[in-house]
């Protein structure tokens, strides 16, 4: 649906409506100002093409339509197969429904469309994902069709007369489904499984969305130019910690409720003023409804992990969820930061001081700060490394978070933008995919020298990729992820050429000092990656004082030291009380013994993994970068006595799933700086 400009500065009639969970801010009518200002962010936004040609959207139109016919064929086709009685399947019915950007009217050229096929009762998913999908196979228009069954929400996917299309599925429990079937009605989420109310979210939250704010239109043109200025300032990225589609959504959403009669220039500015101000206040669109279903919804009261979200955008069809559960400390301290600055913008174009522009104008990333890290993935063929880009990504935030974690490390921001890798300077074919992490270190006070050791953090991570990948069966031998520190001077070489200077196998220390020779403010910087055994081998870690090594007593025995679990106590047991839901008792004593018995099998990067898997209140303890000091790399020492962590290839423990037997090539990554105050 094309958006003009006459239709863009529509006005909304004051109503009687009220609209959210408080009372609005203001009722006021815009004035001509207003108008002419808006009329002006319109076409600012036209040239970044983010309003679609008539054309272009009356393809989209009969797609969707050839796609709709086809579905309610195929269900016809299978009623008939399973002897549905023909009275039946001539209302049997099924729908494609849309939701997303297509469905909220903000859609962007070229964007593509988020569907979902609702089917009756009688439809299995398997024919969904075996009759359907043969069937769009056999349309001349499908290209590049692929089908995603055991994805978190299943999905399939494919380019219908060059537009992408990702179809969900949902099967209800109705006989027939009618042509006006409104998603929004809670009952339809009764006897569904888990996955049919994942599928169903996405257009339960878009329609609620559309029926809850006072002016479609002034909403889309708003949303439209939250949306640019948050790609353009790199904080749209759901996946890496920021806010997605959905959320920013929402939050323009909830400004249009606070001043319902505001065209899109007043509601641009008024957008930064409301959520530039302390969070973690939780946005709500309309108050929480339980429909006794059972099913998780956000609320703290209830679940303690939900107390600890940072920046909470609650969905509002049911079930309720936060949107923005990925948004960690730095990702959140990011975004108010470029809100302020978007109010302080907004200020001065409201009082003719600067134009449009100047909001969407992107700031120089690579400019910013002075330290990187910079994040490779590779993989030498090219299905093989989209699989393993697509999983490295999406566990970029947990590096992020080990990173803010740092006692040395006040902010880490990831640019969501990735690149392509440098190559290799071999015959061998690789492909490659790269992230910048730029890195703020705390000014730290009474030292002229910090060392500063990442390897952990970065090792942690690489870890859980790793098993992630192992796990779900994908991973090949020649994936890789590889790290590195770099000077904003090095980084502004880099990128341009898009080439990182490097040996065929391994990053050599001696090279990259050599890179940093002319730095101003890093006496010392030894970034090196070398290659180690899998952490996912067979190796296990044994606690042993210096005396014990040295009279041979290195049977395998398990003794817990008291020193070590003085340590384990004073580190652990503290946080868990701190941070945990639960109560100091001797059953948390409990637990901290048996991480101790747990460290001195495993490596510890198997342990950080459990302690976040084991359950959501764990998942909160802030107490994984304490678990360092028993790192292979570092030793400690109480009372005068050092200790060190051990390999003990003997041990065993029967409650840990059996990991593969043969050693898997990994890259470890060995960060380790000396900053000069």
């Amino acid at each position: 649906m094309p958006f003009p400009i006459s239709s863009q500065v529509q006005t909304a009639q004051q109503t009687p409506k009220h609209y959210g969970i408080t009372s609005p801010i203001s009722l006021a009518q815009p004035k001509e100002a207003d108008l002419v200002l808006t009329r002006k962010l319109t076409e600012t936004l036209r040239p970044f093409g983010v309003f679609e040609e008539e054309l272009e959207l009356q393809r989209r139109i009969l797609v969707l339509g050839k796609l709709n016919t086809l579905v309610k064929v195929w269900i016809r086709e299978v009623s008939e197969v399973k002897n549905i009685p023909a009275s039946v399947i001539d209302n049997v019915g099924g729908k494609i429904f849309t939701f997303g950007s297509y469905r909220l009217g903000v859609h962007t050229k070229g964007a593509d469309i988020d569907a979902l096929c609702v089917v009756p009762r009688h439809v299995e998913r398997s024919d969904f994902f075996s009759s359907f999908y043969e069937k769009l196979k056999e349309q001349e228009e499908v290209k590049d069709l692929r089908a995603v069954e055991e994805a978190f929400v299943p999905v399939i996917k494919l380019s219908f007369d060059g537009i992408e299309i990702d179809i969900l599925f949902a099967r209800l429990a109705l006989q027939a489904i009618p042509e006006n079937l409104d998603l929004r009605d809670d009952g339809l989420l009764k006897n569904l499984d888990i996955r049919c109310i994942r599928s169903l979210n996405g257009c339960r939250v878009t329609d609620e969305i559309l029926h809850l704010v006072p002016n479609i239109e002034n909403f889309r043109l708003t949303l439209r130019a939250i949306k640019m200025w948050a790609k353009r300032h790199n904080i749209y990225s759901n996946i890496l910690g920021f806010l997605g589609g959905v959320s920013w959504a929402m939050l323009v959403a909830r400004t249009c409720q606070l001043y319902p009669n505001a065209v899109a220039s007043t509601l641009v500015h008024k957008f930064f003023l409301v959520f530039s101000k302390e969070w973690p206040n939780p946005v709500l669109l309309k108050q929480p409804e339980d429909c006794n279903l059972n099913l998780p919804v956000w609320d703290p009261r209830v679940t303690p992990s939900d107390r600890y979200h940072l920046m909470p955008i609650i969905t509002p069809a049911y079930p309720q969820q936060n949107s923005t559960y990925n948004v960690s400390t730095s990702t959140r301290a990011i975004m108010v930061e470029e809100f302020k600055r978007g109010l302080a913008i907004t200020d001065e174009i409201l009082q003719n001081k600067a134009d449009w522009s100047k909001l969407f104008e992107a700031p120089n990333f690579f400019q910013k700060y002075k330290h990187y890290i910079v994040l490779l993935a590779s993989a030498q063929a090219e299905k093989q490394h989209l699989e393993w880009v697509g999983l490295v990504e999406s566990k970029i935030r947990i590096l992020v978070g080990n990173l803010e974690k740092n006692e040395f490390i006040t902010l880490a921001h990831v640019n969501p933008q990735s690149f392509p890798g440098p190559k290799e300077g071999t015959d061998k074919e690789e492909f490659s995919t790269m992230w910048v992490i730029g890195i703020v270190f705390k000014k730290m006070e009474g030292s002229e020298n910090l060392n500063v050791d990442l390897t952990f953090d970065i090792q942690t991570f690489t870890d859980t990729v790793y098993r992630q990948a192992i796990s779900s069966k994908m991973f090949e031998q020649d994936m890789k992820i590889t790290a590195m520190h770099v000077k904003r001077k090095q980084l502004q070489q880099l990128l341009p050429k898009m080439t990182i200077q490097r040996n065929k196998r391994k990053l050599s220390s001696d090279g990259v000092r050599a890179m940093n020779e002319g730095s101003l403010d890093l006496s010392v910087d030894s970034d090196n990656s070398m290659s180690v055994p899998s952490p996912t081998g067979h190796s296990a870690a044994k606690l042993s004082s210096p005396e014990a090594e040295s009279s041979g007593e290195t049977d395998g025995r398990v003794a817990v030291d008291p020193a070590v679990m003085a340590i384990c106590s004073f580190f652990l047991l503290p946080k868990c009380q701190k941070f945990s839901s639960l109560h100091p008792s001797p059953e948390l004593e409990e637990a901290v013994i048996f991480m101790l018995f747990f460290a001195q099998f495993h490596q510890f990067s198997v342990l950080t993994e459990s302690l976040r898997n084991t359950s959501q209140t764990m998942s909160n303890l802030y107490c994984f970068n304490k678990i360092s000091i028993f790192s292979s790399t570092t030793a400690f020492n109480i009372d005068k006595k050092s200790y060190v962590l051990q390999k003990n290839s003997n041990a065993d423990l029967s409650d840990v799933p059996i990991l593969p037997t043969n050693p898997i090539a990994v890259v470890k990554n060995s960060i380790k700086l000396r900053l000069s105050r």
